[in-house]
């Protein structure tokens, strides 16, 4: 059998498994985030048997994967909402950083992996997956909620942290020192500074340059760009992921909402791929070690970002379920945290069990997440059911039960 055959037998298989995975995790109401790992797990290193004919191809696909899915990221927002975002939730921002960000850190240290795997785990642990949290507020009928605004305002800080984070991580990753770094991070806040003075006066031209009425034309033009911005800033030792998400700020209006319905199943498509890729080069004989401490990071973490959604939508003036509901919702890490360790395994930085920790975090929180979400409710309802009196007489609501 040539390679050839091999190549696109194998990639058949591979994409036709995850339409039966990700169809089962919408049957049982999950993120197929989780399935997606666990088949990498068990077609890669280590597990059933490898898959050597799309090596090539799963690593640039899952690098195209990780533009996409931070290129629609920007797209849910204009750049006014990401400055208003900023300025009304820099203190709960802050203090997700600390709370969140601190665990992953001090299991690092605690296995021996030095500053850089602290640095890479804290990222791991910090950041919230907005995709799966949106998906989760939709299906939850919760996008209009009260709580929700801060949700999401917590969500644009995080991104705007990594506009930052990203490229310390890759300058720190490249070796390049704390200068390099620096440097870095001086060009990311110029970039990021430049993009948001153009997103907020000149958003109409960028819109103007990529738009098409024809879908092919619009299709063509948004990838290139998109391909473009992450190569040039990969290039200048910003993240390529960061680039697009840039990007994606900068596009607005009706041109942002057109190229998200054509951009979603390119990113879908990709994104899949990214994840299994991820799983493939995870040999899963070396999650066992660290499954306690990933399971300890997960209780750690979900209690933790409970109180940040807590504390932020107290200080809104938002009632206790509402409180609860925003902290539920902030528990689910995906997407961000696998490209944040997938970078750092690529460069060869950090210790191989440092992939299989950020697996199996990934694969609790994924999973978590959307269960916290909708048990928090009835839950919490429960908790603070008022008792009747005696005597038989109804006692008044309880008014922290309302939204």
């Amino acid at each position: 059998m040539t390679s050839t055959a091999l190549a696109l037998i194998q990639l058949g298989a591979v994409f036709f498994a995850l339409g039966v995975l990700g169809r089962l995790a919408g049957r049982i109401g999950m993120s197929p985030i989780p399935l997606y790992l666990v088949g990498g797990l068990c077609f890669g290193e280590g597990g059933f048997f490898t898959l050597d004919g799309i090596g090539d191809f799963g690593h640039l696909a899952g690098e195209i994967g990780v533009v996409l899915l931070l290129l629609l990221l920007g797209l849910e927002y204009t750049a006014d909402e990401l400055v208003t975002g900023l300025r009304k939730s820099w203190m709960a921002g802050a203090m997700d950083i600390v709370l969140n960000a601190a665990p992953g850190a001090i299991v690092a240290f605690m296995l021996g992996w030095g500053p850089v795997g602290a640095l890479v785990m804290g990222g791991v642990t910090y950041i919230s997956s907005s995709g799966i949290i949106a998906k989760v507020l939709s299906d939850l009928g919760r996008l209009g909620n009260r709580e929700t605004p801060v949700v999401l305002s917590i969500l644009v800080f995080e991104d705007l942290t990594m506009a930052i984070y990203l490229p310390i991580l890759t300058a720190i990753l490249a070796g390049v020192g704390f200068f390099g770094g620096l440097q870095a991070l001086a060009i990311s806040l110029c970039v990021v500074t430049l993009v948001l003075v153009i997103a907020l006066r000149y958003g109409h031209y960028v819109s103007a340059i990529v738009d098409s009425k024809d879908k092919e034309v619009f299709l063509l033009k948004l990838l290139g760009a998109a391909l473009l911005v992450a190569g040039i800033a990969s290039a200048m030792q910003v993240s390529a992921a960061v680039g697009a998400f840039l990007l994606g700020i900068a596009i607005s209006g009706s041109t942002a909402r057109n190229a998200a319905k054509v951009l979603e199943p390119l990113r879908d498509l990709f994104a899949a791929t990214f994840f299994v890729v991820f799983g493939l080069n995870t040999d899963p004989g070396t999650i066992p070690p660290v499954l306690g401490w990933a399971v300890l990071l997960a209780l750690a973490t979900t209690a933790t970002k409970v109180v940040t959604g807590w504390w932020a939508a107290r200080r809104q003036g938002v009632a206790v379920m509402g409180r609860a509901r925003a902290g539920a919702a902030l528990v689910a890490r995906g997407e961000f945290s696998i490209v944040i360790a997938g970078l750092a395994v690529a460069a060869g930085a950090v210790e191989g069990e440092l992939a299989a920790l950020a697996t199996a975090y990934v694969l609790l929180m994924a999973i978590l997440g959307p269960v916290a979400a909708r048990v928090v409710e009835p839950l919490v309802g429960a908790l603070r059911r008022p008792q009747k009196p005696s005597g038989g007489q109804a006692q008044a609501s309880d008014p922290y039960l309302t939204t």
